[in-house]
């Protein structure tokens, strides 16, 4: 196993969790370095399903180390909560095995109002937030007004440091009719969540290097898509953070010279949550799916928007990533279809093109250009390596990588860790 960063090539979703998982095993240390709680990972494992949003996947490995880096934005409460689930499935977790950044920024339960109002004020031009407040979080961070879980360690001055900043926000709620935070409830929540935090906070970034000097291997997990980067994606319908393999860098203090391999995880379709231009979306894989119980958000429930798999955005991803190899997840779901589409190119006002344009109208008079290929019609879920893979399966997952330009290497037919198959 290699330091390896893990990234989404689509609009998130695309199973990065189970990947994750999958390959803990053979890492020692699994980080995070962006996003906040609107992340949500999802893995099985022997029939228990486990939601994460703000602690790496690798906490279900009980001698794994997890890190939450320096460029992830904290809900406290939430992060509290998520470990009071975990550790009623079973899960241990202590300030050995859970270290926090002292650098990573807070979001507190004003940020969750200021986003809800802002989207709510934006109307027909809502973006699709999860309402989390990870973007006022970031703009506080950008600004030089937020508070970082450091602050958390002096419990006698978040009082003073937390009202401020809380009032300021409040003027602007209240400007836009919305009901003000209580300040001091806010302080009270903040305060008893810091006295159980405090043993996990430490320098991670330290902490990171000298593992790396030590041998160790680390595992960056990805939140969201590459889509979802607020500079590579499909702005404004993006996230506040680099969700692309430089931000796993810059959010974790890790020099880009001790990255040996970056995987890609893209789905075997295209799904997205929240508003945007989705040019491969199709109402019959959105059905599809749904009928089987498929594509509801992990942190939001929302049902996915779907349509079939775009390999120009694929490509484009592979290329801003640097991907060594890509995982395709979710085979399993095109089980039952005779034809099965790909997206190979857009057509653009009578051109054909193969890199996603750069403004949303231009991206909104796109359609797609297809070629089809026969389905297996075969249930994949059951079978455990990748020779028993039907025929028509493997050509369409070597037809991928052809477009991709990385190779296939890893490929999940289900939610499961043992339903995760190498790609020979």
């Amino acid at each position: 196993m290699s330091n390896t960063i893990i990234v989404g090539l689509q609009w998130g979703d695309e199973g990065k969790g189970k990947i994750v998982d999958y390959l803990t095993e053979r890492s020692d240390v699994v980080a995070r370095a962006q996003g906040g709680s609107n992340a949500g990972h999802t893995v099985i494992n022997n029939g228990i399903k486990y939601i994460l949003h703000l602690i790496p996947s690798g906490i279900l490995w009980p001698d794994k180390i997890c890190v939450i880096g320096n460029g992830v934005v904290i809900d406290p409460i939430g992060l509290l909560k998520e470990m009071d689930t975990l550790r009623a499935q079973g899960v241990s977790i202590t300030p050995q095995n859970l270290l926090i950044s002292d650098n990573a920024h807070l979001t507190l339960p004003y940020h969750r109002s200021l986003d809800l109002a802002r989207e709510k004020r934006r109307g027909v031009n809502a973006i699709g937030t999860t309402g989390r407040g990870i973007g006022p979080t970031y703009a506080d961070k950008i600004e030089r007004q937020g508070l970082r879980i450091t602050d958390l360690r002096d419990t006698s001055k978040l009082a003073e440091e937390i009202s401020w900043r809380a009032e300021l926000h409040n003027q602007e709620l209240e400007a836009a009719g919305y009901e003000k935070v209580n300040v001091a409830e806010v302080v009270e929540l903040i305060t008893a969540a810091a006295l159980r935090l405090q043993p996990h906070i430490t320098n991670t970034v330290v902490y990171l290097n000298h593992a790396l000097n030590n041998g160790m291997k680390v595992l960056f997990e990805g939140a969201q898509g590459s889509y979802l980067d607020i500079d590579h994606g499909t702005y404004p319908f993006v996230t506040s953070s680099n969700t692309t393999a430089g931000g796993a860098c810059t959010g974790s203090g890790v020099s880009p010279r001790k990255i040996e391999r970056v995987v890609g995880v893209a789905k075997a379709y295209t799904t997205r949550v929240g508003g945007g231009p989705f040019i491969t979306e199709s109402q019959e894989i959105s059905d599809l799916l749904h009928g089987m119980g498929r594509e509801y958000g992990a942190t939001t429930g929302r049902e996915r928007r779907c349509g079939w798999l775009d390999m120009v955005l694929i490509h484009h991803a592979v290329m801003i990533n640097g991907c060594d190899e890509i995982a395709i997840t979710n085979l399993d779901g095109l089980d039952t279809l005779s034809t099965i589409r790909i997206c190979t190119a857009y057509e653009l006002d009578g051109q054909v093109i193969h890199h996603p344009p750069a403004t949303i109208a231009e991206i909104e008079r796109c359609k797609p250009v297809y070629e089809e290929h026969e389905g297996w019609l075969q249930d994949l879920s059951g079978m455990t390596s990748y020779d028993d893979l039907p025929e028509k399966a493997k050509a369409y997952l070597t037809r991928l990588g052809e477009l991709a330009g990385a190779k296939v290497g890893l490929l999940g037919i289900g939610p499961s860790r043992d339903q995760t198959l190498v790609v020979e």
